[in-house]
């Protein structure tokens, strides 16, 4: 049980994460988690806190068979709640910036082939408003590169269907316009026709079946049934397709700087700076590269 000292610098801390960062629920409940189980391994006050206290946690949680991610993440957090301390004054010295993290072992991120990827987006099929959504969240999901997060937070106003454009709010409360290919708009307009015939008036653009927002865990459960549909049985979710939207772009000629903008990623790199492309490039560039993109326009 932690502190009530400890408890409420905490919450301070995260208070300040919340106002000053703009920091995500998700991430805000992340570090709580975090910095829980960092307090109820420690079990001291804050101004107790020492460099051993932290190489022993770190060490603790390496041995417990967690991932070099994981433990990454917690350090990351660990560090960040310590300058907090250190800055508003419960601590006179910053035990935490001598800490290495344990090295991460790189790995490529999985993405499926072009006929893989068409065959999962195709797969919905049958008469109803659920699987018309099915093939909408999939055929969003590759032609936009979305988080699972981002697509379950749209709402019907997000999406210009006449522009082609969709508004998508991301890491840190972040807004960004991206993209959206002829198929994918096509598949959007018969899921709001579904929508429309069976009176589901609602704010948020994807629904269960009980009227409701779908979640980001209803879209894995999406991504992953059709997944084993067509026979791909190993590791899948809504990041998969997220991969190989970037990889498609990539191999289809796209800038890093432009994926960077799409994802919504800060940067590309730990060095590199973000980079800030006009919505004008972006489409540009998405006509050129996006695999359905060119498909549709070879079609016309």
């Amino acid at each position: 049980m932690l502190s009530k000292a400890m408890n409420k610098i905490i919450i301070r801390f995260l208070k300040y994460l919340e106002i000053e960062k703009d920091a995500s629920e998700n991430t805000l409940r992340a570090y709580r988690k975090d910095l829980d189980i960092f307090s109820g391994h420690i079990r001291k006050r804050p101004e107790e806190i020492e460099l051993n206290d932290i190489r022993e946690f770190i060490a603790q949680q390496i041995k417990s068979g967690l991932s070099k991610t994981t433990v990454s993440r917690r350090l990351a957090t660990v560090r960040s709640f310590i300058t907090f301390l250190y800055r508003e004054g419960a601590i006179t010295k910053n035990p935490a910036r001598i800490v290495s993290s344990p090295k991460k072992t790189e790995q490529l991120p999985n993405f499926l082939p072009i006929d893989d990827i068409i065959s999962l987006i195709e797969k919905p099929g049958g008469i109803g408003i659920i699987p018309v959504r099915d093939k909408a969240i999939l055929e969003l999901l590759y032609s936009s590169g979305l988080r699972v997060s981002e697509i379950a937070g749209l709402n019907v106003d997000d999406v210009d269907m006449k522009e082609g454009l969709v508004k998508v709010r991301g890491k840190g409360k972040k807004e960004r316009l991206l993209p959206v290919g002829a198929k994918a708009l096509d598949a959007l307009k018969s899921y709001m026709i579904e929508k429309m015939l069976f009176r589901k008036i609602c704010r948020a653009l994807f629904l269960n079946r009980r009227d409701q927002r779908l979640s980001p865990r209803g879209i894995r459960r999406i991504v992953v049934k059709y997944a084993r549909m067509i026979g791909i049985d190993g590791p899948i979710g809504p990041h998969t397709v997220r991969h190989t939207f970037a990889s498609h772009l990539l191999q289809g000629g796209a800038d890093l700087r432009v994926i960077q903008e799409l994802l919504g990623h800060v940067s590309l790199s730990t060095t590199q700076k973000y980079t800030h492309i006009d919505i004008e490039h972006l489409i540009d560039v998405y006509d050129r590269a996006h695999p359905l993109s060119r498909d549709a326009h070879d079609d016309s």
